[in-house]
């Protein structure tokens, strides 16, 4: 019997933040760049309405893990657009290899998963996740 996947939802009446917390590295950004939303110390931690959707939509596209996403209230959730246009790739100081955009990784096993925002690759080479960020070197002290 396979786990079941978390999923939490936070909405500000238009927009709704969807959060995986099993994919989230901890990376801080999402506190970082709305910090009157998110609060890793309060329940619950995310505080949709204190943001506009506008801004909540910039913050998450900024997410390198892929545990915050959103729709929007009315629209159908497949058919929102939720790909960057074209790539861009960013390098974190001690930490993972960002790359924003639209993009098909082909894993080892020969598989591949389609990505459609930001995806955190591991850098330091002891994620359990690999090839994706799992937060591990902020355990391990990786430095560049």
């Amino acid at each position: 019997m396979s786990e079941r996947e978390i999923i939490k939802e936070y909405s500000n009446g238009e927009l709704t933040v969807v959060w995986k917390p099993k994919k989230c590295i901890h990376s801080g950004i999402c506190v970082q760049t709305l910090p009157e939303v998110y609060d890793p110390n309060a329940k619950p931690w995310i505080k949709a309405e204190n943001a506009s959707t506008d801004a909540l939509k910039s913050q998450i596209d900024l997410c390198p893990s892929g545990a915050l996403s959103y729709y929007i209230k009315g629209e159908n959730k497949q058919e929102q657009k939720t790909a960057m246009e074209g790539a861009k790739v960013e390098v974190i100081p001690n930490g993972p290899l960002i790359v924003q955009g639209e993009l098909e990784v082909k894993l080892a096993d020969g598989s591949q998963e389609a990505k459609k925002r930001s995806t955190a690759f591991c850098r330091c080479g002891a994620s359990e996740t690999k090839p994706y960020c799992d937060g591990t070197h902020n355990t391990i002290g990786f430095k560049d």
